[in-house]
């Protein structure tokens, strides 16, 4: 009605109906995945049936720092109401023992010097103890010099009150000043990708900093933690294996003055060299991402953690852009952080796509990728697939003759195909490939 009207445009309408023809049925909730790391960087693992239990009691002050506000906050109020409800017991006993508590009546004359003075109940005792332990000191009451044993109880007194005023100084400082905290301000995308990079199919998330204050020795962590069995038939559930990322200074330090897109190149000798477009959805993987680094302003280390399954990684997308440059300086549209678009990609894995194109699998030395394709690169070399080699170290997929360049290799119907080659660096062709059985 609201689009016949003119409010609303069509094309609303059928973009909705298109996105809730999408969804899938809100009656049958579907199963959640178990993950290590949830996306806010929580550990997701429950530890069940502990007989230790006093070795939390061995690092108290850990203890006190791991646990939530409310239960520390709860914690020291009790220590401190039980510390002056204990020493109100001591000087409440000290003045009957003395016999400061004997009604007396005006016409007796004054008494014997007592060891608190105005201590005339249990009331009053419990004032003066909050009184010696927070150090108010109204004036009212005091210590006299008739009990040596008055003496002692205020200097324990005073001492066990400085070690909790320490304590929680010491917990509610840690607590506030934690490593995790600076990690809020630090996001990552909510899907990563899977695209094509340079002709190789790539790996990619993002990653930013809310804060102009920088991160020190930034490093990127990336694991694989995946569900495998032994050729004993022994089932490790957690095997973790890391992935390298890509940069061209061989580390994984990166510079976080702005959102970066880190990409890990599927290649021989990664975990996700067999992951496919249709074997995704089935994986029992977990991707997990530590960011690791020291806080500009305060010099504490901090980490920032997240991962992601299966569900979470989009074939064949990749980030939109979000830089701009604008008055002489660069701007950051964080509305378009995690947004992406579709691009052309096979559904093939990696390892499939280097099959396809003629990699052999005893192909480089050292386990090195050494290309997928045949191009022309320049004076002097052979590029495959974007990666040069040089023709004199290199080992080829096909050998080189005096007449020309000769690839053998199984053709059908036992036929003879002659091939023509471009040798790189050279503008006219010298020799045909020919296909023998």
């Amino acid at each position: 009605m609201l689009a016949r009207k003119g409010l609303l445009p069509d094309g609303f309408f059928l973009t909705r109906l298109a996105e809730d023809s999408t969804q899938p049925n809100r009656f049958w909730p579907k199963v959640q995945r178990a993950r290590f790391i949830t996306k806010g960087g929580s550990c997701n693992v429950a530890h069940k049936n502990i007989r230790e239990q006093g070795r939390f009691l061995q690092d108290v002050f850990t203890t006190m720092v791991d646990l939530k506000w409310q239960h520390s906050l709860l914690i020291f109020t009790s220590a401190f109401i039980c510390s002056w409800m204990l020493f109100a017991m001591a000087w409440w006993l000290l003045a009957f023992a003395h016999g400061d508590l004997v009604p007396r009546r005006p016409e007796d004359g004054p008494g014997p010097v007592p060891c608190v003075t105005a201590i005339h109940s249990f009331t009053s005792a419990f004032l003066f103890s909050i009184e010696v332990q927070v150090t108010i000191g109204f004036g009212g009451r005091m210590v006299t010099e008739e009990c040596p044993l008055a003496i002692t109880v205020l200097i324990i007194q005073n001492i066990l009150g400085l070690i909790i005023n320490a304590v929680m100084l010491g917990c509610v400082f840690m607590k506030t000043a934690q490593a995790n905290r600076r990690a809020e301000t630090l996001i990552f995308s909510r899907n990563a990708v899977i695209a094509p990079r340079n002709g190789r199919p790539t790996f990619m998330f993002r990653v930013g900093d809310l804060r102009k204050s920088m991160i020190i020795s930034a490093t990127v962590q990336l694991q694989v933690i995946r569900r495998t069995v032994t050729a004993e038939g022994e089932v490790i559930p957690v095997c973790q294996v890391d992935i390298q990322v890509e940069n061209p200074l061989r580390s994984n330090g990166i510079f976080l003055v702005s959102p970066l897109i880190i990409s890990h190149t599927i290649e021989r000798g990664s975990p996700l060299y067999e992951l496919s477009a249709q074997s995704l959805a089935s994986e029992d993987l977990e991707i997990i991402v530590i960011l690791e680094g020291v806080v500009e302003t305060t010099g504490i280390t901090m980490q920032a953690r997240t991962s992601y399954i299966p569900d979470e990684i989009l074939w064949g997308r990749r980030f939109v852009s979000i830089m701009a440059e604008e008055d002489g300086r660069y701007t950051v549209d964080y509305s378009k952080f995690g947004n992406t678009v579709p691009v052309r990609m096979s559904s093939l894995s990696a390892k499939e796509l280097d099959q396809t194109r003629g990699v052999q699998e005893e192909g480089a030395p050292g386990g090195v990728l050494q290309g997928w394709g045949l191009v022309r690169a320049g004076r002097g070399g052979y590029r495959r697939g974007g990666r040069v080699c040089e023709s004199s170290t290199s080992q080829l997929w096909y050998t080189h003759t005096e007449k020309g360049e000769e690839l053998e290799g199984e053709v059908e119907k036992g036929k003879k195909k002659t091939v023509k080659l471009e040798e790189v660096g050279r503008d006219r062709q010298e020799g045909e490939e020919e296909l023998s059985d």
